[in-house]
C-alpha cells in the first residue's frame, strides 16, 4: 500500500513493503525525481539496506558457530513495515523481529524507517534499537535512485583528492585493488553509458558528506546529505536514465572472509538496547 505525505513544495509515496520511497515530485513544475522503477532496467527505487550491504559470501551470516542464510543486502526489502504514523509532511514505517528474521538474523531488533519533508528536502531517518541481551551485528544502508540523463553529473561539495574507489567481481566480492575514478575539477564524476559496465562504484575516504546530482542542460539539482556514512556507493545499470546515491554503514564481503560476523570489515555493533541512526537528506 501507498502512502502521500506532503508540504507547501513537495509531494511524496512511500510504499510499506520494504518502507520503500516511491515517489518525490515538485509542487512548482510536477517534476518527477525518482526513478520510476521500471522493471525491464531496475525494478528497485529506494531499498532500505538490512542488516547486511551487498552480498555475503555464499549467502550466508556468520555468528557464533551458526550459519544463517541471508541474501543480498537483507530482508528489510523484501519485508512489509507497519504504517505506525501517517500525517500532513511526516510518516513511520516500523519492522519488528518476527520468526522469519529469527531464522537469518540471529537478534531481536525494531527498526523505523521516517519519512518528513522539510521545505525543499526529504530527510529520512533510518533507526533501529537492539532489544537482545547480547551485541548485535550489522549493516544499514540507503539505496535511492533519482533521474536522470547520461551526461549529468555528481559533485561533490569539497576536492575529493584521497577518495578510494572498490570495485565487486562477477560474484559480488570486492576486489582485492582500488580502481581510477576521473574526477572533473576534482570533485565532479561524469555519469557516462559505460561508468558502471563493472557495477557501482565503492567510494571511501571522502572529505565530503553531501554530493549534488547536476545537468548542464537544465538547472534542477538534487543536493544529497549523506551525514558521516563511512561509505558511499554510486550505481546504475549500465546507460540508464537514473542514478542511485547510497550511503553505507557496511560494505560487500571481500576475498579474504572471516569466520565470525563481529570480525566483517564496517561491521556495526550495537549494545543490549542501544540504538543506531542512519540520516540522509535530499534537498531539490
Amino acid at each position: 500500500m501507498f502512502y502521500t505525505i506532503e508540504n507547501e513544495y513537495l509531494s511524496a509515496q512511500i510504499n510499506d513493503m520494504g518502507a520503500e520511497l516511491h515517489s518525490l515530485v515538485s509542487k512548482d513544475d510536477g517534476y518527477e525525481y525518482l526513478w520510476q522503477g521500471n522493471p525491464e532496467i531496475w525494478y528497485g527505487q529506494s531499498p532500505v539496506l538490512f542488516p547486511v550491504i551487498g552480498q555475503l559470501k555464499g549467502d550466508v551470516y556468520r555468528y557464533g558457530g551458526k550459519e544463517y542464510p541471508m541474501n543480498k543486502h537483507g530482508f528489510a526489502r523484501k519485508m512489509l513495515f507497519e504504517a505506525a504514523e501517517v500525517e500532513g509532511a511526516r510518516a513511520v514505517f516500523v519492522l519488528r523481529t518476527s520468526e522469519e528474521t529469527l531464522k537469518q538474523f540471529p537478534f531481536e531488533f525494531e527498526l523505523s524507517v521516517c519519512f518528513e519533508l522539510v521545505g525543499r528536502a526529504i530527510k529520512v531517518t533510518q533507526s533501529v534499537k537492539n532489544l537482545s541481551d547480547k551485541t548485535m551485528y550489522f549493516s544499514m544502508g540507503a539505496h535511492p535512485g533519482f533521474n536522470c540523463k547520461i551526461g549529468d553529473y555528481l559533485e561533490f561539495d569539497e576536492a575529493e583528492p584521497d577518495m578510494r574507489c572498490e570495485k565487486i567481481d562477477s560474484t559480488n566480492i570486492l576486489t582485492d585493488r582500488y580502481y581510477d575514478v576521473t574526477l572533473e575539477n576534482g570533485k565532479a564524476i561524469r555519469l557516462t553509458e559505460n561508468l558502471f559496465d563493472q557495477d557501482a562504484l565503492i567510494l571511501s575516504n571522502l572529505n565530503s558528506s553531501v554530493v549534488t546530482l547536476k545537468s548542464d542542460e537544465h538547472n534542477r539539482t538534487v543536493r544529497f546529505d549523506f551525514g558521516e556514512a563511512p561509505v558511499l556507493g554510486i550505481w546504475a545499470k549500465p546507460n540508464a536514465p537514473y542514478v542511485c546515491i547510497e550511503p553505507w554503514y557496511g560494505i560487500n564481503d571481500d576475498i579474504r572472509g572471516y569466520d565470525d560476523i563481529s570480525g566483517k570489515r564496517e561491521i556495526q555493533s550495537l549494545e543490549p538496547d542501544g540504538d543506531f541512526d542512519l540520516v540522509w537528506i535530499a534537498e531539490v
